[in-house]
Parts: C-alpha cells; structure tokens; sequence
C-alpha cells in the first residue's frame, strides 16, 4: 500500500472523476482502461501531475442529469494510475489500482471538461486494510461454472484456482458481465463478506432466470 493512502484523512477531499457505466472499480482490484476522449486524455494527464489518482463511479440511470452531465451513484472508488503507456494514435492506455471506495457529497468546479467530485471516504475506513471475506469457495466457484456455461464464457480453470481468497472475490466481481445496477450492488456491500454473498446471490439468479442465455465472450 503506498504510503499515502495509509490513513482516511491522507485521501484527496476533491479529485478528478471518469463516469463509465458497467466498469467497476473495487479496492485491491486492477481496471484497464483505454482513454481516447479528449476529456479524459486531460483528466488522466492531470492525474498523473498530481497524485495520479482519479475516482470511478457509475451514471445513475435512475436520476434526472444535472448541468454537469448524467447523475452519478452516490458511491464509487478512488484508483491510483500503476500502469501507463501511450498508444500510436494518441490514446492512452492505463491501468488502476483500486483504492478506497467513497460517497459523494458534492462536485466541484469542472476542469478542461472532465467532472471533479468531493467526497468522504470515512464510511469505508476498512477499505484501506480490508478484513478477510469468509464464504464457501467451493459453493462459489460451482456458481461461477454454471454461470460460465449459461454464458458460453471459457476460463482458465487453473488459474481462477490458485488465486487466493481475496483476488479471487475482487477479480470475479469486476469481471462478470452484471449490468449497472449488479455491479453497483457488488461496489456497495459493506464487507467482503457481504460482497462474496452478493455475488453469489448474482451469479445463482442469473444461473435459473429464464430467456436469453447470453452472448458468448471469453474471461481469462
């Protein structure tokens, strides 16, 4: 953990924010990232002249936009940008790190047309050291197989099964293809523990809803 983010009150009161529906950042997690927007081109750039932190938080579908574009939930995750590369077109090709989640309280003034949030991470303290999730891997990963075969989605079985407790929870819950509301259900669970039962709970009843089994894709 680097040094910075070893306590709440060492957390930025205002940074930059990246609306994406359907990406979901959590903390210990890594989300890749392709920027070509000219917004988010300035926005990663500041980043990294500053901190080279910036929060991911989804539109809220559910609420009417503001001048500053869609409503966003209420809560997202702050990401510190590990990985950076620059692609021959100009795009920039990052990766974040998952930090600490954080509930908006405000925004602040625009900057070279990316949005900025204030914010409070006080209600999720734990996120810095979180405590470790408990539930059945076994249950879990049974889940996860059915709900790959639904999905004509192929994994790497091996690999999924070495990954430790921890990984393994943060990786399948950015990964699975939920849509918006799921994925923010997962980003809101109190605890490891709530977030492993709510992604159980995800993966079960996609496992016997009926209709559309799903489009084919691959996950690694």
């Amino acid at each position: 953990m680097p040094p910075f983010t070893a306590r709440v009150e060492e957390l930025p009161d205002v940074f930059p924010v990246f609306p994406l529906a359907g990406a979901l950042l959590l903390p210990g997690g890594r989300l890749p990232l392709n920027i070509f927007e000219p917004r988010y081109l300035a926005l990663t750039e500041d980043a990294l002249a500053a901190g080279r932190v910036f929060g991911m938080v989804q539109p809220d579908p559910g609420r009417p936009a503001g001048t500053t574009g869609p409503a966003l939930y209420r809560v997202g995750c702050l990401g510190r940008l590990v990985a950076f590369s620059e692609s021959d077109d100009g795009c920039y090709l990052i990766t974040l790190l998952g930090l600490s989640r954080f509930r908006l309280t405000g925004e602040a003034v625009m900057r070279r047309g990316y949005r900025r949030a204030q914010a409070d991470f006080t209600p999720f303290c734990d996120d810095l050291e979180p405590p470790p999730a408990r539930f059945d891997r076994d249950v879990l990963l049974a889940a996860l197989r059915a709900y790959f075969i639904r999905r004509g989605i192929e994994a790497s079985w091996d690999v999924i099964s070495r990954m430790p407790a921890a990984e393994l929870l943060t990786t399948l819950a950015m990964v699975c293809p939920f849509g918006a509301p799921e994925k923010q259900a997962l980003l809101e669970a109190p605890t490891p523990t709530d977030q492993a039962a709510t992604l159980l709970a995800l993966l079960q009843m996609d496992i016997h809803a009926p209709g559309d089994d799903g489009a084919p894709g691959r996950a690694s």
